[in-house]
């Protein structure tokens, strides 16, 4: 991640001076840098950066709603992607010396809000849906050649929501929801009664399958969105859950590359204000603490991932982004508010727009 010299070093002198003098001001006093889609007072979309005490530094326009965020320190870009099923994807120079790009979906594709950069930079990659196979894809641009589409793997399931690359640099992780949707459809939900959700390690170098894994099959109805990775390179999962609302099963997990998969047991009054939806996962800077949200439970919940410490709960009314500060996280919600959460000291504090479902630590 970078710090603060890190990222004025890549964006150059220009950048700064090209500020207005809050935005300047905001920078000078950053530690840490975060990215979020936003939706305005007036009904339009965006994206900002901004530091660790909300001072906004820099922000652009979205053709429509975003949804997760993804930066290259190797290739000076970041690309904000569109909300399922959007068909955009925006590159931008977070330094602002070159205008966005915006990417189109290919015909009979569509995004489906993630992706992540290739390690040098030069590739991105993107969950898609096949939406007529009703298989997902992950869609491979050059960022060499004007992120021209240059192919795609399987997913080797449906619904890819958030895909990451693990610590080797070579093996996707993807979380296959396990849904079936169709943009005639809007955002229905095509197979709840046969749903296949999994978590998949794919190679990155020529797409062949590393692994998958399944929780029980009584569990077909958990689909698998969100995730982090912590520092056992285990991968954390969060779900939201299709089945009947009573039933409440286990919704925070983990998986390895090396085969294993299990849920954490939460306790019972925190899974049922849960309420069946995880929104975003994020671990701590140490990696020792994995965090959750539920927009839907108007919830923060986190964790030990070695379980020696007790479950700690904070509300935050619609709070679905997350991301690692120094000391804890930051919680980001619908209703413009960011607070600091599980050791996190930074008051809680409202703007007037609205914040998107992730946040990316930028810096």
């Amino acid at each position: 991640m970078w710090q603060r010299r890190a990222f004025l070093k890549a964006a150059g002198t220009g950048f700064a001076a090209s500020l207005l003098p809050r935005q300047a001001l905001a920078l000078e006093g950053s530690e840490l840098i975060f990215a979020s889609a936003t939706l305005t007072e007036a009904g339009s979309y965006g994206a900002i950066l901004l530091n660790e005490r909300g001072a906004v530094i820099t922000s652009l326009d979205l053709p429509d709603r975003g949804h997760d965020i993804t930066i290259s320190r190797e290739a000076n870009r970041g690309v904000v992607f569109a909300r399922q099923p959007g068909t955009f994807a925006l590159v931008f120079d977070p330094a602002g010396r070159e205008a966005p790009i915006t990417l189109t979906s290919s015909e009979g594709r569509h995004f489906f809000g993630h992706g992540v950069f290739s390690p040098d930079g030069r590739l991105l990659y993107a969950t898609e849906n096949d939406f007529e196979a009703a298989e997902g894809v992950i869609g491979i641009y050059d960022a060499t050649d004007g992120y021209r589409r240059i192919g795609e793997f399987p997913t080797y399931g449906t619904g890819p929501h958030e895909m990451l690359l693990m610590p080797d640099g070579v093996t996707f992780v993807v979380a296959n929801g396990g849904i079936e949707t169709h943009p005639d459809y809007g955002r229905a939900e095509l197979n709840l009664s046969t749903m296949d959700p999994s978590i998949v390690f794919i190679d990155r170098r020529d797409g062949h399958l590393v692994g998958q894994l399944r929780l029980d099959p009584g569990l077909h109805q958990l689909s698998i969105r969100h995730m982090a990775i912590d520092a056992r390179s285990r991968v954390w999962f969060g779900c939201q859950y299709k089945g009947q609302p009573a039933d409440m099963p286990q919704l925070l997990g983990y998986a390895t590359a090396d085969g294993e998969i299990r849920l954490v047991e939460l306790p019972a009054d925190t899974l049922r204000d849960l309420r069946n939806y995880v929104g975003s996962v994020a671990i701590s800077a140490d990696g020792e603490r994995v965090a959750i949200s539920s927009p839907q439970g108007n919830l923060l919940v986190a964790l030990d991932t070695e379980g020696r410490y007790p479950v700690l709960v904070e509300g935050l009314r619609d709070g679905c982004g997350l991301a690692a500060d120094g000391a804890g996280f930051l919680a980001t919600s619908g209703d413009g508010e960011m607070i600091g959460f599980a050791g996190a000291a930074h008051a809680r504090q409202v703007f007037d727009f609205q914040f998107d479902n992730h946040m990316l630590r930028f810096a």
